[in-house]
Order: C-alpha cells, then structure tokens, then sequence
C-alpha cells in the first residue's frame, strides 16, 4: 500500500524537474518596431547559450541586439532579430522553428548529414588546392553532397561529406577509406606542408561550422601572419580583469554581419570560458560586444599570455567568415566531377577560392565560391565573365557580398565603446540586462 502511494508522488515530482528544465520561449513582434524580439528562460547550462545563438544564426537571422544574464542556476536572454533584409519575422512556419527549437535546447538534435560520410581536411592553402581536392574524390568516386570551406593566415579548413556514387551509401569500407585519407593528405603536403597537413575520416558529425572553428583553433592559425594583408578593417578585441567580482571582460569592436556573435561565442565555449552577462549592440554597420565570463571551473583569466591568447583567438574566429572576393553562385543539375571541372577552371583562369559552400537539394547543385585572383586581390572582372562563358553564364552567376540591412540603431541606450568603460559596477550590468529581459521597470 506504500508503494502505491508514492508513485503519484514521484510522477508529480518528475513534472515539476520537467517543466523547470524546460526553457520558456516568446517570441514578440510587438515590443520592436523594427525587429523580433525572442526571449528565452531556462535553468542554466553549460552550452547553452551557444545552442541558443546556432538555432538563431542557423536560420541565417540577423542579431541586432542581445542581452544575455545568467545569474545563479537561471539562464535568461533576450534577441533583436531581423532576416537577412532588416525585416521582422513574418512568417509562422520560421517563428514556429524558433519557438520549438528553443523549447527543446536541452535536448540533443540529431545533426542532418546521418548517411554520409565526412571528411576533415587542413593544410596550407594554395591556387588550386580545391581542384585537386574535388579531383581526387572524382577520381575515387566519392560524391560530394555538402562542403564547407575556409581560409585564414595562409590556412585552410574544410568538412566534406559524400557518399558512395554507385551505391548513394556511406563510405565504410576500412581499405577504401585509407586510400581517400592517403590521397588527399598526399594533396594537402604540397611540397612544403608535410607536417601539419591532416585528414580524418567519421560518421560522427558535430555542428559544420562549430568544428571548422574547432579545427583552425586545432591548426593554430591564430599565431600564424596573414600571408596577405586584408583591405577590411580588423576587429578591435580588449581583455581586462574585473578582480572585484571575479571577471574577465572581454570586449569586441567590429564590423556587423550574420553570424558574428556565434563565431565569438562559439571560440569561448569551446576555450572552456562560461559567458555570464553580455550585451550587444549594433549601429549602422558596426557591432559592439561585451562579455564577462569565467572559466568553467570559476576563475577569471589569470596571466598575461593567457588574455593574449583570448584576443588573438577571437580576432582569428570573426576574421575566417570574413568573406574575401566576388561571391559566385552556381545552380546547375547534379552530375559526376562537376566540382572538379568548376574548381579547375577557377584554376586555370588564376582564381583563387577564399571561401566555399556546397550542398545539393533534389540533385540541384548549389554552390557558393568567394574567389580572389593568386595574390588575393580583387578578381579581373574579365576573368569572371570568361569564367561565367567557360561554366555557363546561366549556371554561375555573380552576386554582391551579401549585406546585412543596417538600419539606424534604436537609441535604447548608449553604445558602449571598447576600453573606456568597460567596468561598469555589476549591479547596474544586471539591473540593465533584468530591464531589457522585461523583468523589471526600470534600471535607473
């Protein structure tokens, strides 16, 4: 009779951890005038807010505004998003994604590349590199599906995923696998790159862009010079210890565009930093960042090697989605070696490809090259269009960098610069952060 009698008990008990675990999720098109507010309570975990950001910047959003405040065991923020137009959220489908995801952020997703196979590339970057690449899965036949790449201080860092092209199977036989890693580690020594060149082959796929970090930080391409000087201004990184509280304050001046505050936040969660109270701003095409975070185990960042190590690593994550070159977009049917006789023909024209995405969708290649000429400088437009004339002018076309609609930054509060003051008394930080999250009245 006991035991009966605990069971209501323990259900009831079970729902209550349920629904404290369970993140609170709104999503309001009424508090801005011109963008999306999503508001997110949860109990507080580690990852949690750079889960919250991917789902966000996944959907290719704009982040206008956050404030992040995680205090105790609770973990609340709050984003200004618009898409990639400087609009509100209109459609239900999209806000409906939001609300779901979010609400199940302490559940592991399953990740969208189940049946393929991915391979992990780094190495030194040179003309050409791609094409050799893409002609050795050619030759192997392996069929690319989905690719990202990026180059950063003479780098490159590339996640590939293909499949079988006769069966359309993962790639699982040991002795087939060892001939792709051997090529291509073959094409990414070079002859001057027979140390650090590495390739990997795994069914188990974190997030894309998550692990290219992953594996630049891997390559320490942080420490390495830029072989060419970038024309775009650098970010602005400051690091200051608030001894008092316990903090580090991390500081980001830069220019604004999507994916900014995953790229940063991503490099601290993944160099073991817990990011307590932020706030981010953007005005016209400049973004404003402030961080105070602690190492995982507490502690604020204790030496001098250590606070330069923080900023080289951030200016290194936001400098490697900085898109160098025309953007050429390519949308043509799916077929055998089609990667191999675009990325050759860049090649043999003098084009160098700074950056690359690849997916296919209902056997339509769509594809994404930022390409520079050798020395990366801008491109000869009249070598863009003999390109375009080579591959197609109907398949490869040329688009603008895609730009993030700035439009003047709501006056809420006074942007705050790097340096200067940056140690605000923590009590205001929060008192500011609990008013933005609609907590409270007032923060004055």
């Amino acid at each position: 009779m006991a035991e009966l009698m605990e069971w209501p008990c323990l259900d009831e008990y079970e729902k209550l951890v349920i629904r404290m675990n369970t993140p609170r999720v709104v999503v309001d098109n009424a508090v801005s005038a011109s963008t999306t507010v999503v508001k997110v309570d949860s109990a507080r975990k580690h990852r949690i807010l750079l889960e919250a950001v991917q789902i966000l910047t996944d959907l290719n959003l704009s982040i206008k505004k956050a404030y992040i405040s995680s205090d105790g065991r609770w973990f609340m923020d709050v984003f200004h998003v618009t898409d990639l137009n400087g609009k509100k959220l209109t459609d239900k489908s999209v806000i409906s994604y939001i609300e779901q995801s979010l609400g199940c952020i302490h559940h592991v997703r399953s990740n969208s590349f189940n049946g393929l196979t991915a391979l992990e590339l780094t190495g030194t970057d040179r003309l050409g590199l791609l094409s050799e690449v893409f002609a050795v899965l050619a030759d192997l036949e392996c069929n690319v599906v989905e690719s990202k790449m990026w180059t950063h201080n003479g780098r490159i860092a590339a996640l590939i995923y293909v499949k079988d092209c006769d069966s359309g199977n993962p790639i699982e036989d040991s002795q087939k696998i060892n001939r792709i890693e051997g090529r291509l580690r073959n094409v990414l020594k070079g002859d001057n790159d027979i140390r650090s060149a590495k390739t990997s082959v795994s069914l188990a796929v974190t997030h894309t862009e998550r692990r290219l970090h992953q594996m630049m930080f891997a390559d320490r391409d942080y420490e390495r010079k830029p072989i060419i000087r970038s024309a775009s201004e650098s970010p602005v990184v400051t690091v200051q210890n608030w001894l008092e509280k316990g903090y580090s304050v991390v500081n980001v001046q830069c220019k604004d565009r999507t994916k900014l505050l995953f790229d940063v936040v991503c490099t601290l969660t993944d160099m073991q930093y817990v990011v307590f109270h932020a706030t981010i701003n953007t005005s016209g095409d400049k973004a404003y960042l402030e961080f105070y975070i602690r190492h995982t185990d507490g502690t604020p960042i204790s030496s001098e090697a250590e606070r330069q190590r923080v900023i080289q690593c951030l200016q290194a994550a936001i400098e490697r989605r900085a898109s160098e070159g025309v953007r050429l977009e390519l949308s043509t049917e799916d077929r055998r070696g089609l990667l191999a006789d675009v990325t050759r023909t860049f090649r043999e024209n003098g084009l160098n490809v700074t950056r690359a995405e690849i997916s296919t969708t209902s056997e339509i290649a769509l594809n994404v090259f930022y390409v520079t000429d050798a020395m990366g400088n801008p491109a000869d437009p009249k070598i863009i269009e003999d390109v375009r004339q080579k591959i197609g002018l109907g398949n490869l076309k040329v688009k603008e960098l895609p730009l993030i609609n700035h439009r003047e930054a709501e006056r809420d509060e006074p942007t705050v610069g790097v340096g200067g003051a940056v140690l605000l008394s923590l009590g205001s930080l929060v008192r500011r952060n609990l008013y933005n999250l609609g907590l409270i009245r007032s923060y004055s």
